[in-house]
């Protein structure tokens, strides 16, 4: 069982082995297990870096680790009895054996930061802007793969993440969607000030919640609010490729009006004719005429058995949370849960973590 409690002697490099590959890499002093992988070019499955999605779990089969910088609120007592452990806050006392996934596709795309110039804005539902961006003159083409995110870059050191709502393309557009949050400095620019022409810094691709290519079993997608956005890129994906696999895609939202990318969707039906698309209201009543509950309910209710599917999954912390739990209760092996998990910037989340930390110490 990770050590949540020692203070071992942190001043030594630690050495890190993953039990499926065989590879190693080394810690230096205080460094995260996720830090000196993406240093070292290994890529690891992670997500809101903060401890808080649960999307960079891995089994700790020998040595300790400790988590000086934010406690592992992802994990539950019995993930924690079965030695999980968070890479993103796990700091090594000693060298770990770990059983971890690798997310090699990723490995080969350089991140980088770049600037990037605003080229449109549109109002896609009532709190969320589409937002359009082309690397600024002289910036070479960004590479990625769909799914990724990209971070904003602001004063002071603070980041805004964003996924990205589209595969590459040869003009090099990057599409996000950007929700409006209410006191979010930001996202009211976006909303408000921020005009066609602008510039921004940003580093990406960043993330792992890819595609999974190596299966022929059908897909399934849960999105809740802007988490459509990578869910929107991966679809695409693979539509391009022409999968004959089917693909359930279901988008939790609170109201009707949030669906604001129903024409699209209609054309990856066109496309695709092994695509189903489930819109799941929240808060609206049955007057809608649509689905009423929550997404993943939704998911469960069709699919009582998940053990012959791969499902991705993006949306809020809470939904992720809860939805991964019954999932995997539902039969689905846990290495075929994909999923993404953004509702707060990360310095936000660490003020989230802090309180949370407080209420349960």
């Amino acid at each position: 069982m990770s050590d949540l409690g020692h203070r071992g002697d942190n001043a030594r490099v630690y050495t890190v082995t993953l039990k499926n590959t065989g590879r190693r890499f080394d810690v230096a002093a205080g460094e995260t297990v996720l830090e000196a992988a993406q240093r070292a070019g290994i890529a690891l499955p992670y997500s809101c870096r903060a401890g808080v999605c649960g999307s960079c779990k891995a089994t700790l089969l020998a040595g300790r680790c400790e988590y000086p910088r934010n406690p592992p609120l992802a994990l539950d007592a019995d993930e924690r009895a079965h030695r999980a452990v968070l890479l993103c806050q796990a700091v090594p006392a000693s060298d770990l054996l770990l059983e971890a996934r690798e997310v090699a596709s990723v490995e080969d795309i350089a991140r980088r930061q770049l600037d990037v110039r605003v080229v449109g804005k549109q109002l896609l539902a009532s709190e969320v802007t589409g937002l359009y961006l082309q690397p600024a003159e002289g910036e070479p083409r960004l590479q990625w793969l769909p799914g990724q995110y990209l971070d904003v870059l602001l004063d002071e050191g603070r980041r805004r993440p964003f996924s990205i709502a589209n595969g590459p393309q040869a003009d090099g557009l990057i599409e996000l969607h950007v929700r409006h949050v209410a006191g979010g400095g930001f996202t009211s620019h976006v909303a408000g000030g921020l005009a066609v022409g602008d510039l921004l810094r940003i580093e990406a691709p960043l993330g792992t919640f890819v595609a999974r290519e190596d299966s022929e079993r059908p897909m399934i997608f849960v999105a809740g609010g802007t988490g459509i956005a990578p869910v929107k890129a991966i679809v695409e994906h693979f539509i391009e490729l022409g999968t004959r696999r089917a693909m359930d895609v279901y988008w939790g939202v609170r109201r009707a009006a949030d669906l604001y990318l129903l024409p699209l969707i209609g054309q990856w039906q066109r496309q695709a004719r092994h695509l189903r698309f489930h819109a799941v209201l929240s808060e609206e009543g049955r007057a809608s005429g649509l689905r009423v509950g929550l997404a993943h309910e939704a998911v469960l209710a069709d699919h009582a058995d998940l053990a012959g599917y791969d499902v991705y999954m993006s949306g809020p912390p809470a939904m992720v949370e809860v939805a991964r739990h019954r999932f995997v209760a539902a039969g689905l092996p846990e290495e075929r849960l994909y999923y993404d998990s953004f509702d707060y910037a990360p310095d936000v989340l660490a003020r989230i973590v802090a309180a949370r930390a407080g209420i349960h110490p």
